[in-house]
């Protein structure tokens, strides 16, 4: 088995480290992954500059391929250019960092993901939440254990799975649970201060409220459960679509 193995913290990220030590257990790992952290640059790609890659030799662990552009350049980079074909299976991670409910949707880690199911490829994110105790060589072990499972069951070319590891002080984790991703946004804020420059500078900060939706993905993760949620990329409104079939439209033939 051929596995592409990606994040968006960043090449010497010690959760990329982790993913691969168990990784090896399956197959070939090939890494291709940012030279520099890139959170939160969603589904970001490279189009008006060329992008610089390199090999580079981790840990004294790996060899690698860190690439000075975002988590999706490095999978379209991997399959289209330096491996040269599609791999068995792309996993990105180990994020430092829970990605759920509406960060789904600025996650590069999930992004990362995604592109591998663009190209039909079986495909896992996998974060872990925050917390006091962040033992990405647990993690790991936690996260082969379900990779190896849904492996088992069959996963498909295209599918695109989402896990989700609370922080693993105390008991946790309490177990494994299937869940929907939340849509419930962040209480976003700015942290303001004046540089030397003499210019204003604004630090995004924020958190979530009160959770709302207590069989969802953000619930669940902050009650201690390993989470796995089956994405796909398809964001039609169904329900409004057909609605809206049926409305008349104005005429702009003539405009």
């Amino acid at each position: 088995m051929k596995i592409l193995l990606t994040n968006d913290d960043g090449i010497l990220a010690p959760g990329l480290a982790a993913m691969y030590r168990e990784l090896v257990r399956l197959g070939e790992v090939i890494v291709v992954a940012p030279e520099f952290g890139q959170s939160a640059s969603s589904h970001g790609v490279t189009v008006r500059k060329p992008i610089p890659v390199s090999k580079v030799h981790v840990r004294n662990e790996f060899h690698g391929y860190g690439v000075e552009g975002h988590p999706a350049d490095c999978v379209k980079l991997a399959i289209q250019e330096l491996i040269g074909h599609k791999p068995d299976l792309l996993v990105s991670g180990i994020n430092d960092g829970a990605n759920v409910s509406i960060n789904v949707l600025y996650s590069g880690t999930v992004a990362a993901a995604a592109d591998g199911a663009f190209f039909g490829v079986p495909s896992i994110a996998v974060s872990m939440e925050h917390g006091d105790e962040l033992d990405f060589t647990r993690a790991a072990k936690i996260a082969i254990t379900l990779i190896e499972d849904l492996l088992k069951r069959g996963l498909a070319g295209g599918q695109l799975i989402n896990i989700n590891i609370p922080s693993l002080e105390g008991d946790r984790p309490k177990g494994v649970r299937v869940a929907r991703q939340a849509v419930q946004t962040m209480e976003d804020r700015y942290v303001s201060f004046k540089g030397p420059d003499g210019r204003m500078y604004y630090w995004l900060d924020g958190e979530f409220g009160e959770i709302l939706d207590e069989e969802s993905d953000l619930r669940l993760v902050s009650e201690g459960y390993v989470v796995v949620t089956p994405l796909h990329f398809n964001m039609t409104d169904q329900k409004r679509i057909t609605e809206m079939h049926h409305w008349t439209w104005p005429d702009v033939s003539r405009l």
